[in-house]
């Protein structure tokens, strides 16, 4: 066994990181207008600079914004995407954690024209990142996977006098991704995640449940979610490294749904043409390790142990434990480890303090060099 030099990497993370204070607070001043776009980006810059610096002292081989640019892991993203806007009405869905429930309701979104893409998303945080990061530290992109532009609306928020017949629209849609794909690499982007909780939901039957009440077949989405994101990057650039992460839902440190990835396994691990799957497995939601049996050779699972929903502080003992659990059914070659999500999908954060957040990191980082070598 041996660390890799291409990602992903042995210890690795999901992307999104607690926003500092200062940031927070920019950001509301910006809101309220107080403060000018161009201060709130100088505000940006700092606590990206200071992230990455994080990243770098916690061992990580790889480095993200830490999404600090964004109110939300995937919205921001996608209203950017030509023919989607924001739509009036809100989504409404409902998160559980050991207290209760709360409701994430963020605005919809509607499909009025066309879709494209006029210009790379996010391509000029991914040039800022690349322009501070140290010599042998990747930087990487997080950006939501195609599936996410029609999951959560379904056909009601495609404008039937636009797309009559909805292969018109995936077509477009993994056109616009392709594009987007393209676009980054020629910014130097070398390591790109499409961020993908519909492959992870759609293990749930309650989820499956709303997709057919949506007027969806929840039988075969995974597969149509498949077909478009494979379309998406059949012409990725050479060099580049693509991964997706699968999760049942992050915010404010609590989740949409659970599962084990049985119902998507096959079709995910041989039919999806990533290079690698970073997948939740902090607890029982996520079900056993048994589904990494239908993972072919040359593919690598980031195995997600180390929780971000809560600030307790995973033994070594017990991921190695549970990667050696895992490599029952996947060759320990292929298995690499991260935490089970982002720490902060949205603005808000996850209920743990940037201390808890480094010493995860940290923990994920020797677990690795323990295992690995």
């Amino acid at each position: 066994m041996s660390q890799r030099s291409t990602p992903p990497f042995r210890a690795d993370h999901v992307g999104s990181l607690l926003r500092p204070p200062q940031l927070h607070e920019a950001r509301d001043r910006a809101a309220r207008g107080e403060i000018t776009v161009e201060q709130l980006r100088a505000v940006e810059d700092d606590a990206i600079r200071a992230v990455v610096e994080l990243q770098r002292k916690a061992g990580l081989r790889s480095a993200t914004d830490g999404e600090f640019r964004r109110a939300s892991w995937h919205m921001d993203f996608i209203y950017q995407l030509d023919g989607v806007s924001k739509s009036d009405e809100r989504l409404h869905v409902k998160f559980h954690n050991a207290a209760g429930d709360l409701e994430f309701s963020p605005p919809g979104l509607q499909v009025g024209g066309k879709v494209g893409l006029s210009t790379p998303i996010f391509g000029d945080h991914f040039g800022y990142l690349k322009s501070i990061v140290d010599p042998g530290v990747t930087p990487k992109l997080t950006i939501p996977s195609p599936s996410m532009v029609y999951y959560r609306g379904g056909r009601a928020a495609v404008d039937e006098t636009v797309y009559p017949d909805l292969e018109e629209f995936f077509t477009d849609l993994a056109a616009a991704y392709a594009a987007q794909v393209r676009g980054v690499g020629e910014l130097g982007c070398t390591y790109l995640q499409l961020d993908d909780t519909s492959l992870a939901y759609l293990n749930d039957p309650n989820q499956r449940e709303v997709v057919a009440r949506m007027g969806g077949d929840p039988e075969t989405l995974h597969l149509r979610n498949i077909k478009t994101m494979n379309a998406a990057i059949a012409a990725k650039p050479a060099g580049m490294t693509i991964t997706t992460h699968l999760c049942r839902g992050n915010y404010r440190s609590s989740w949409a749904a659970e599962g084990s990835y049985d119902f998507v396994a096959e079709a995910l691990f041989n039919e999806l043409d990533v290079d690698g799957y970073f997948l939740e497995f902090d607890d029982e939601r996520s079900g056993s390790f048994e589904p990494l049996r239908f993972v072919p050779k040359g593919k690598y699972v980031v195995l997600g142990l180390v929780t971000t929903k809560r600030g307790e502080l995973e033994s070594m003992e017990s991921l190695q434990r549970r990667i050696e659990q895992a490599a029952r059914y996947v060759d320990l070659d292929q298995l690499c480890l991260s935490p089970q999500c982002g720490f902060s999908s949205t603005e808000e954060g996850n209920d743990l303090t940037e201390d808890q957040e480094i010493r995860k990191l940290e923990r994920i980082v020797e677990t690795a060099a323990a295992v690995w070598g």
